[in-house]
């Protein structure tokens, strides 16, 4: 006669992770699909209603304008251009910013020139490589 004896089967202490795995990975794919589409926006700080002027040391800003008839100039170092396309632009300010990356760039839009016309400037000067925008005042007191 044979005696069997039971082994005595040991408890595994460890978390099976394999399924936190999966649901990180689908939780990864969702994120990554809607990620573009939540940020579809242009980034703006606005100014306040009194707001700073840029400090006397810094670099002379590249002003990018929008005149009364949709018409986009560059003032680089003091220099003004005549009216650019956007290819222009973008050529223009990639390049001073590729020499000198800490440059500020300003907008200088018409009050009377619609919204989305500042929009789209500050559309090209985001594809040509500026970092942030800054928009000109004028002081409360004029």
């Amino acid at each position: 006669m044979a005696i069997y004896y039971r082994k005595r089967r040991r408890k595994v202490a460890e978390i099976n992770v394999v399924p936190y795995i999966d649901v990180m990975l689908v939780l990864l794919i969702i994120f990554m699909v809607t990620a573009p589409i939540i940020a579809q926006g242009v980034k703006v700080d606005l100014p306040e209603a009194d707001a700073e002027t840029l400090p006397q040391d810094s670099k002379p800003p590249i002003v990018a304008t929008v005149d009364v008839d949709g018409n986009y100039y560059l003032s680089i170092n003091d220099v003004k251009s005549s009216p650019l396309n956007d290819e222009d632009i973008k050529i223009r300010v990639a390049a001073h910013l590729e020499n000198r990356p800490d440059t500020p760039v300003v907008i200088n839009g018409d009050g009377s020139v619609p919204y989305d016309e500042v929009v789209r400037l500050m559309v090209i000067l985001q594809e040509a490589g500026v970092p942030s925008v800054g928009l000109m005042t004028d002081s409360p007191e004029k």
